[in-house]
């Protein structure tokens, strides 16, 4: 395609980054789609509005999720993108690849659509960007043949995403991709066929460096986390400051419940670990001399999402700890049972965020039997008076 199609597109060739147009450009010769859905995004960058619709309902045979319909409204100008489906596919956990299966899912998409993938969508998914109405089921046949599955969309759960857990990192708490593999293969149903009143993202962080961001995009954040004490290597953190480490201000004063205290004296560091969020800054700066406790779990947080309907929210506290061990089944339950409470009281397109601050975090903890913990709390009370709910047992 010549430059002068597409100046204002080409601009985007003139930064100091790798732009995705230069790699889109190289599928312009044998890619007749991708020619034109250049075409149509130097027309939307010209007009300042996008020009594809949603195309309603599209899918592959006994699926109601992991296909996105798309339309142009300019079908008659780029009439090689009249469709331009996107395909949701589910990722291994951790993002864990061969070359072999890479190289799989590249010539199943050169087969049936544009060749344009995003490794990865926010989600998790491999996303396949571009092919038509009539290449979804050839498509999809491809891809269970070479072991593959879609992912979710819609009113569903969406496909389970994990950092890579004790693949590569020394902090994960639990294995993460064992858990997002399990809830993957038990949820099928829940996945692939949307019965939800909006979607629901359930993302694993082994450690609270949340290296997947659950806490901001997750409507069940597992995060690792530890009931113990911090393990303390006092040499390493001598070494540390004699090393030149302000361990003051880069680590004591840091510290958001100022837990830890440094005797420059006896070069000792105390840390008050009943006041320890484990937020892992500590671990983060000295990972030599501190580590995570040995009683290893998961915290459980709910509620996060982008703004869509209502504003942006962050989750919150629902379990402090709860064991991470096969098969799961406490955690499963503890999910059936929010979902079966979302799905009775839930709005359209309510997120169970939404839901928990419409209905009160009380009457929702109530409701799925689980109790009151102080972790729950984002701010001291306002209100210094306190009541009482009185229950009358039938006699």
């Amino acid at each position: 395609m010549a430059n002068s199609e597409t100046p204002l597109v080409d601009q985007l060739l003139t930064g100091p980054w790798p732009s995705f147009v230069a790699e889109f450009k190289k599928l312009t010769a044998r890619k007749p789609i991708v020619r034109a859905f250049l075409g149509q995004l130097e027309q939307s960058y010209h007009d300042k509005l996008s020009h594809w619709k949603h195309g309603g309902i599209v899918g592959v045979m006994g699926y109601g999720g992991g296909v996105i319909g798309r339309y142009s409204d300019l079908a008659e100008k780029f009439p090689d993108v009249a469709h331009f489906h996107t395909i949701r596919v589910n990722q291994p956990a951790g993002w864990f690849y061969t070359s072999a299966a890479l190289r799989t899912l590249a010539d199943i998409w050169d087969k049936h659509g544009s060749g344009m993938t995003n490794m990865h969508g926010s989600t998790g998914d491999i996303v396949f960007l571009g092919t038509r109405t009539e290449n979804l089921e050839p498509c999809f046949a491809d891809l269970t043949k070479a072991g593959f599955d879609l992912g979710g969309s819609g009113s569903a759960m969406r496909t389970p995403s994990c950092c890579c857990g004790m693949a590569r990192c020394e902090w994960a708490c639990y294995d993460t991709m064992a858990l997002t593999y399990d809830l993957t293969q038990s949820f099928q149903d829940e996945l692939h066929r949307p019965a939800f009143p909006y979607k629901f993202k359930i993302k694993c962080s082994g450690c609270a460096n949340d290296c997947v961001a659950s806490v901001a995009r997750a409507d069940l954040s597992i995060i690792g986390t530890w009931k113990d004490a911090i393990q303390q290597d006092d040499a390493e953190v001598k070494k540390y400051v004699d090393g030149g480490l302000d361990i003051v201000n880069d680590v004591c004063m840091l510290c958001p419940t100022r837990c830890m205290r440094w005797d420059a004296k006896g070069s000792k560091l105390s840390i008050d670990n009943q006041n320890c969020v484990r937020c892992m800054h500590c671990i983060n700066v000295m990972p030599k001399a501190l580590r995570p406790g040995k009683q290893r779990g998961a915290a459980l947080l709910l509620g996060s999402k982008a703004p869509i309907v209502e504003g942006a929210l962050l989750s919150t506290v629902l379990v402090p700890f709860v064991e991470i061990k096969p098969p799961y089944t406490e955690l499963k339950e503890l999910i059936e049972k929010i979902w079966e409470f979302w799905d009775e009281h839930g709005k359209n397109r309510e997120r169970i965020g939404e839901l928990v601050l419409r209905v009160g975090m009380g009457n929702f903890l109530e409701a799925i039997e689980v109790a009151p913990a102080p972790q729950m709390i984002l701010h001291p009370r306002e209100n210094p008076y306190v009541f009482y709910e009185e229950y009358f047992a039938e006699e």
